[in-house]
């Protein structure tokens, strides 16, 4: 048997009551969206043609009966925040960003009040009183000033209420509510000037107070017709959700005591396959819905009867980044979240960049180097403004904080969008908006290309676009936006509201929409996302000042009327479809985490006989191991570039113990050259503090080159000590920034480093010690020649001081880091170079072997100065003989290091060999 579908059936009673002509019919519908559809459907049934009839939604309808526009949310604020300046005395008026923080709670409270047609001083006067009741233990002497604040609130609702209607009637203007409240007092006069046309209400199921007295009143004056939308399964069970409305329409409407309730269905109980899919994580609905498409598409089916719904708007980009190439035509119908707009973003980060310039010196304008990156990184400007030049400047200088004119000498070259960008904020509200405008249309003027996701940049910018026009008319209305900081904070109340709107071919190809878009509407194949509770349905939330239990007294919805909502959707959607798909995030635990929805166990538990349940479970593909290391062979490219490095360059030191200490970090470092992408240093890193104290030892020493060192040399240098680390600081790490925070407590770390290191040159010279400095900063090299070397390999480095001590030669290496003597100790040649542990040594033996040809006769030393571990002094190499401790670097030891070194240098350069990561 074939579903006929609610449109289609529609314009076939349609065509039987007005079969020539439709201009006397009206035909009312739950949104917007479905006349388009209905239309096509009427089409259909009308061979000729002939004007349309009057469509429109139930909104609308409601909105020319009573003769009041509508306001929007943020408008409707400002307008309240008029009234309530009025009706409270000075000293208790809050400004905006306060007041509206309540009193958006407090106009939804007034829409559903006036929706439901209640005595809103009736409501009010009981909300008091539970108020004063909670309280009356208190006397009166005994209040503080915030309870009797509180209760005084309470009091003022009614005030506010009745002045607010009043203003907004005499405007001829109106929230939703109110305007549905005259709306009902004109419901007579409007049913008169219909004179014989007809008005037929389709679709609809939950109805506001407000709107059943509208089409009761109608229907009893015999000029309009209802046609409900529901199967028996969900009407005649007492207990079932989908069918709450209905059957209490069913039960007080005085016209069905004496008329029936047409259009009953039981397609739901016709044959269906319901597909359960669970999957972790919200993404992955994305690409299981995109593959299910797919496999749609490849089946060479027309996606024009595909529905895919989305539980929750946000899954919107992921789903489009996942859909198959093949889909040709698509229609988004539903609103996406301003909040994840990226212009918003973009906007966003530049309210914050410059507010907080201001904030910090409206006449040096002084800007935050993360938030100018954020500006410039955005992915909707980025390309056009060259951020890579002005980013780079920025790492180079090692800027936190810097002027706007500073940055703007960063790159010089004309670029009208990043001029826009920079240009300095004054606290002028309708400059500034005026100047994110013009931003917008200059960055619309760049995204000028008919690629997909051009388009879809244009729709975020459209949308932002109107919103800071929006934002002008406001601000040239309303007193209340004077300042910036005003501006911005009305901005963020605004996108809280806002959603970007998406505009296709309603009749072809696949329709992605969400769950409120889905009313009247049917569909062979339909997917749902989302299936989760919080998500589908939606749970409690209590954004209202009634209570629970004063709103069950009264009539008002509570989260059990919107359970029963989303009930009737959920199953509207499953009523005619013939393949359903409805999947759920099945993770329990973490922040992306989600309970099956209750319609899906509902679905299980009642389950029809013709009604095809499976359960599929799609996880992501998990590996034996959860993380397999980095290997890579070694190729003849590779080979030969190894070669070039040891036949030229060399290999440090440091670079031999990088390769001990992960060998992919030894093939990405020093190989591919690849270097850790440079940011900016908020404060000192100990690389950064290490390289500042080398720096200032060298300009200090640099003078007594070749000269014996005397005591008055190191009273000198204690002197300039200070002034000379000062110099480096600035000049490794920033010239512009006060030393603040841990920058003044590494800047005071480095001072007291190196004055202690002079003071115990000093001692050391006080008790006879003769020295002579012969090099700093020395640049040295070494080529290894071994039969077991496939070439010759050069070890080059520098080294930090060569220095002649009472007649021996000491080869000096500064470290910022703890080094202890026992690292420094050498029990046995084997393996050395095999262990990690060994990594100092391995690094003083080489500066030891490359500077060997120039010690001569004299004994040679090398060791470490640790600035972290200055009571140890000096800490020498030395090999173990039993107890013993031999210092002197021989032939003799060099000869045994230089066998280790080349077994090391085989495992770097061996063709067989692998650079494979070590997993620490």
């Amino acid at each position: 048997m074939t579903n006929i579908r609610f449109l289609d059936k529609l314009s076939v009673e349609i065509k039987a009551d007005f079969p020539d002509s439709l201009d006397d019919l009206i035909i009312v519908l739950p949104n917007k969206r479905a006349k388009v559809f209905l239309l096509e459907a009427l089409k259909k049934q009308y061979p000729k043609s002939l004007f349309a009839p009057e469509i429109s939604s139930v909104e609308e309808l409601i909105q020319q009966m009573s003769g009041l526009r509508a306001l929007d949310s943020i408008e409707l604020l400002f307008e309240f925040y008029e009234v309530y300046s009025t009706v409270v005395t000075p000293d208790k008026l809050q400004p905006f960003e306060q007041f509206a923080n309540w009193a958006k709670m407090l106009l939804q409270d007034f829409n559903e009040i006036d929706r439901y047609l209640l005595n809103p001083n009736r409501v009010f006067s009981y909300l008091k009183d539970i108020e004063d009741i909670k309280h009356w233990s208190l006397d009166l002497e005994k209040r503080t000033t915030m309870i009797q604040n509180y209760l005084e609130f309470w009091e003022m609702m009614p005030v506010y209420y009745q002045a607010f209607f009043e203003y907004l009637t005499a405007k001829k203007v109106g929230y939703q509510g109110l305007i549905y409240r005259q709306a009902v007092d004109k419901s007579a006069e409007f049913a008169e000037k219909l004179g014989d046309k007809k008005m037929y209400f389709a679709g609809f199921n939950a109805l506001n107070a407000a709107e059943e007295v509208i089409i009761q009143d109608f229907l009893a004056r015999g000029c309009a017709k209802v046609f409900w939308d529901i199967d028996a399964v969900f009407l005649n069970d007492p207990f079932h959700d989908a069918g709450l409305f209905l059957r209490r329409i069913k039960k007080q409407w005085k016209h069905y005591r004496s008329h029936p309730m047409d259009w009953i269905v039981t397609d739901f109980s016709e044959p269906k396959t319901i597909r359960i899919i669970k999957t972790p994580k919200t993404v992955g609905q994305a690409r299981i819905a995109g593959k299910i498409i797919e496999k749609i598409k490849s089946e060479n089916q027309s996606l024009n009867q595909v529905a895919l719904v989305l539980g929750e708007e946000n899954l919107l980009m992921p789903v489009l980044y996942s859909l198959p190439v093949e889909v040709d035509a698509l229609n988004i119908t539903m609103g996406y979240d301003g909040r994840s707009n990226p212009v918003q973003i973009l906007v966003a980060k530049l309210f914050k960049m410059h507010l907080n310039a201001l904030r910090r010196d409206a006449v040096n304008y002084t800007l935050y180097h993360k938030e100018v990156l954020d500006v410039l990184s955005n992915p909707m400007i980025e390309p056009y403004v060259d951020a890579g030049t002005t980013i780079a400047n920025i790492h180079e200088g090692n800027l936190t904080f810097f002027s706007l004119d500073s940055l703007k000498t960063f790159n010089p070259q004309p670029n009208t969008l990043r001029d826009l960008l920079l240009t300095k904020w004054e606290d002028k509200p309708l400059v500034v908006l005026r100047l994110l405008s013009t931003i917008l249309l200059e960055i619309k003027d760049k995204h000028s290309g008919q690629a997909e996701e051009e388009k879809l940049s244009k729709t975020f910018l459209y949308s932002m676009y109107q919103l800071i026009n929006k934002l002008i008319t406001y601000c040239e209305k309303y007193p209340t936006m004077d300042t910036v900081e005003n501006v911005y904070a009305i901005y963020k109340q605004i996108i809280d509201l806002s959603e970007v709107s998406f505009e296709g071919e309603p009749l072809k190809g696949l329709q992605i929409m969400g769950v409120l878009e889905s009313r009247v509407l049917d569909f062979d194949t339909v997917i749902i996302t989302s299936v989760n509770e919080g998500k589908f349905p939606a749970g409690k939330s209590q954004n209202s000042f009634i209570p629970y239990d004063v709103k069950r007294e009264l009539g008002l919805p509570t989260y059990k009327e919107k359970d029963a909502i989303y009930s009737y959707h959920f199953y509207h959607l499953l009523l005619r479809a013939k393949d359903v798909y409805l999947l759920y995030n099945s993770e329990a635990e973490g922040l992306d985490a989600g309970e099956r929805s209750r319609f899906i166990t509902q679905l299980e538990i009642e389950k029809r006989p013709n009604h095809q349940l499976q359960h599929l479970t799609y996880s992501a593909f998990l590996p034996e191991k959860a993380y397999q290391p980095i290997e890579v062979p070694k190729s003849e490219l590779l080979q030969s570039k190894l070669r070039e490095i040891a036949e030229n360059k060399g290999f440090s030191p440091s670079a031999l113990t990088n390769y001990l200490r992960n060998p992919i970090q030894f093939y990405l470092q020093r190989i591919l050259g690849i270097r850790e992408v440079e940011e900016v240093e908020e404060n000192v890193a100990l690389n950064t503090l290490g390289t500042i104290i080398h720096h200032a030892l060298e300009q200090l020493y640099q003078p007594l080159v070749g000269r014996m060192l005397t005591v008055a040399d190191l009273d000198d240098l204690q002197k300039k000590s200070d002034a000379v680390v000062e110099m480096e600081f600035e000049r490794e790490y920033s010239s512009n920034r006060e030393k603040l925070g841990k920058n003044l407590l590494a800047f005071e770390v480095a001072k007291r480093n190196v004055f202690h290191f002079l003071a115990e040159e000093r001692r050391n010279l006080q008790n006879g010690d003769e020295v002579q400095i012969l090099e700093l900063e020395r640049s040295l090299k070494y080529t290894l020649v071994d039969e077991r070397l496939p070439y010759p390999v050069i070890i080059s480095g520098f080294v930090d001081r060569i220095e002649i001590r009472n007649k021996s030669i000491r080869v000096i290496d500064y470290k910022s880091g703890k080094v202890t003597a026992n690292q420094l100790r050498l029990k046995s040649w084997d393996g050395l170079t095999a262990d990690l542990k060994n990594d100092k040594i391995i690094q003083l033996l080489c500066y030891a072997l490359m500077f060997e040809s120039e010690a001569g006769n004299r004994p040679l030393e090398a060791g470490i100065y640790s600035f972290k571990n200055r009571k140890e002094g000096f800490l020498f190499f030395g090999v173990r003989q039993g107890k013993e401790i031999d210092s002197v670097i021989s032939a003799e030891v060099l000869r045994e290091f230089k066998t280790e070194l080349v077994d090391l240098i085989n495992a770097i350069l061996h063709p067989d060999s692998s650079f494979v990561e070590a997993l620490n």
